[in-house]
């Protein structure tokens, strides 16, 4: 669960609506659909007051992505968001062919790329990098990859290089008269929950379609309305597409339970075998203070049990799902099994459903995302190299104990009171050993290992690849890829893209993160070795302090 606002999957960059009005869209709206006699809007008297209300669902960010040329899109949106409440029918998805894309010619003539970029900018043009809008494919939206200085380096499978690819092209296509790319548009609406992105991106792949543009849209009572446009499927036909997706979510049924109260059997198995010991929480004797965090599907608390402060984590019971309670059996087990000074500690869990809580030691220093990106805290070296080692310590003890934390970042490691750092959330840890397949794109996108963006078998590694970003965020204390929406990030990571190195940082620190940022996971070091490194690098950096402070003095 991620509790900090800003650093989930589905955050972007801030963005500047300039002179744009909410009113303005909604009468453009109404009026091209009276224009073009749509049926709806002529016969409905109350056809207005109900456009009126799908827009008020959905932020004003929907409002500056809709295409007047295809104003009825708009209806479409709503009735597949309408369609969504039967929870029979989720998710409801709707599938159309946009345009075919021409990717290579021969006979001397240039290449010919259409790179579907999003972009705010309507004059943001192919020199910048993203050529000019198309009327006849979807206006570009939502999930935004802005103009940056990265952005470059991105190869999407639609940005090129192009001198590079025409090269290739001539050498190794020279034969080849054109190649047709088919562009599809896929639009999803079932329940908004956590990971919902990663889970659609991850059905898509599934498939074999590659993403080119995501548009994510939260409505203001529990839904999402999430636009795909994709490449990938071999023809124009949706037919075919349409029995691929009931497959590919058939194969995954389970997990579109959404707000379903409904408890499998493994659900209730897995419960029950947390709900053995001496660490069950009587509710009766936890109170509960201010409110820290929200989270997607609950909310973390300040209280005080047995007269010791505590965190307490209450998962909310109208979001619980089969999911929700196996991801919380899993975390109690985790917890339970781990006792390291640089882990949170857990102190108990209340595992009566619905009231579902898990109680850990209260870190009143507050996250590390907090303490350097909030308060603006600029590391010395030594401090910087402290936090380094409790989190490596942290993260070796789990890794002995074959943890994989699969979500480690800034915002999942806590302060207390002494500034020692502990590992904290571990929502999406699994056992190393446990059988079955590694959930793909589990984490969050910014911190997030290629190998587990990719759908490709990963292992504690993947922790070793977030630990570098985190300590790159040690180092700079910036948020990785800031100028980058998560999904490009992840993309661009995906490509070989890292976060640009400091100048000024030891050049110690800078080999191992990129060491610990390998694309190939078995050349990353272990955190046993990783540990060992920065604990003899803050002796050097210490002894070399203690030795111009000496120096000082005499020269004084």
């Amino acid at each position: 669960m991620d509790w900090t606002e800003g650093v989930g999957e589905s955050s972007s960059p801030p963005r500047s609506f300039g002179s744009f009005n909410n009113c303005d869209v909604r009468n453009d709206v109404y009026d091209r659909l009276m224009q073009i006699g749509h049926e709806e809007a002529v016969s409905n008297p109350l056809f207005r007051e109900h456009l009126d209300a799908h827009f008020n669902r959905l932020p004003s960010s929907y409002l500056l992505d809709v295409n007047m040329d295809r104003a009825e899109d708009v209806l479409l949106h709503q009735r597949l968001l309408t369609s969504a409440k039967d929870p029979e029918k989720r998710p409801v998805y709707h599938i159309r062919f946009l345009e075919n894309h021409c990717t290579r010619t021969d006979d001397g003539d240039d290449l010919q790329f259409t790179n579907i970029i999003s972009t705010e900018r309507p004059d943001f043009n192919a020199d910048n990098g993203v050529v000019p809008s198309n009327k006849n494919r979807i206006k570009d939206c939502a999930i935004d990859f802005e103009p940056c200085s990265k952005l470059e380096h991105l190869n999407l499978d639609v940005k090129k290089d192009y001198k590079g690819m025409e090269e290739t092209y001539h050498r190794e296509n020279a034969s080849r008269r054109q190649e047709l790319v088919h562009v599809h548009e896929v639009i999803f609406s079932t329940i908004d929950k956590p990971k919902l992105l990663s889970q659609l991106s991850a059905l898509l792949s599934d498939i074999g379609l590659n993403i080119r543009e995501a548009h994510v849209f939260s409505t203001t009572d529990g839904y999402s309305l999430d636009v795909f446009v994709v490449d990938g499927w071999p023809n124009e036909d949706t037919d075919g597409l349409y029995k691929a997706m009931e497959k590919a979510i058939a194969r995954s049924e389970g997990s579109w339970s959404g707000s379903s109260h409904s408890h499998s059997a493994a659900g209730k198995t897995s419960a029950a075998q947390a709900k053995s010991g001496d660490w069950e929480i009587d509710r009766r004797l936890l109170k509960i203070g201010e409110r820290i965090a929200s989270g997607s599907c609950g909310d973390l608390y300040h209280g005080v049990y047995l007269g010791q402060d505590v965190a307490v984590k209450i998962l909310r019971s109208e979001h619980l799902n089969d999911t929700q309670e196996e991801e919380f059996a899993q975390e109690v087990a985790i917890l339970r099994q781990v006792q390291h000074r640089n882990v949170v500690r857990f102190i108990g869990a209340c595992t009566q459903s619905p009231h579902l809580c898990i109680v850990t030691e209260y870190m009143p220093g507050g996250s590390l995302y907090d303490y350097l990106h909030k308060n603006h805290n600029l590391l010395k070296l030594p401090q910087l190299l402290k936090f380094a080692i409790d989190v490596s310590r942290g993260m070796e003890y789990l890794h002995q104990n074959n943890i994989i934390h699969r979500d480690l970042k800034t915002a999942n490691l806590l302060m207390d009171t002494h500034k020692v750092v502990k590992v904290a959330d571990f929502g999406v840890a699994r056992f190393q050993n446990q059988e079955g397949v590694m959930t793909a794109e589990t984490g969050t996108y910014r911190w997030m290992a290629p190998e587990v963006i990719n759908h490709q078998p990963y292992d504690q590694k993947a922790d070793i690849f977030s630990f570098a970003i985190v300590l790159w965020e040690l180092v700079t204390a910036k948020v990785p890829y800031d100028t980058m929406t998560p999904l490009q990030a992840a993309l661009g990571v995906r490509q070989g893209l890292r976060p640009e190195l400091p100048q000024d940082a030891h050049p110690k620190l800078l080999d191992l993160m990129q060491r610990c940022w390998k694309t190939t996971p078995a050349n990353r070091p272990p955190f046993s070795e990783i540990t060992v490194e920065l604990e003899i690098l803050l002796q050097e950096v210490q002894v070399f302090t203690c030795q111009e402070t000496k120096d000082a003095v005499n020269g004084s």
